[in-house]
């Protein structure tokens, strides 16, 4: 089942739901206040759709500042709180380039070179039990 949260619409990224994942694409300039609301975004969706991973696809995005390098960062701090991994996939070389330059470390963010690994770490990693949750199986 694939869900969209929010409907689009001006400075709003979409959020879809594939499963217990959701993925977010993000193409060209990210304006501040829509970086901004992509947070929030996300962490609502995580919450209410118990969702175990993030994946952030950032192959159309030309420039990271540190600006967007906080906010990625951030989402994965959010997300882990949330009990869910955040993956980010397709970075440029010449992003992760800049993003050295500028000291940008990303501390809690998996990377994948395409969204099919991001897809495969997230899901290789939700088949581990939730931190907090209930166990399955019989003891």
């Amino acid at each position: 089942m694939t869900d969209r949260f929010p409907t689009p619409g001006t400075g709003h990224v979409p959020v879809l739901r594939l499963g217990d994942v959701l993925l977010v694409t993000l193409q060209g300039d990210l304006h501040d206040s829509t970086a901004e609301q992509l947070q929030q975004d996300i962490g609502e969706a995580i919450a209410d759709n118990a969702a175990t991973g993030v994946v952030i696809d950032i192959s159309g995005v030309e420039i990271v500042d540190s600006f967007l390098g906080r906010v990625l960062a951030e989402i994965a701090a959010s997300a882990k709180l949330l009990a869910a991994q955040t993956v980010v996939a397709g970075m440029r070389p010449a992003v992760a380039i800049t993003m050295v330059e500028l000291g940008l470390t990303l501390p809690g963010l998996r990377t994948a070179l395409t969204a099919e690994d991001a897809l495969r770490l997230v899901t290789e990693h939700t088949a581990l039990p939730r931190p907090g949750g209930a166990r399955t199986g019989s003891r």
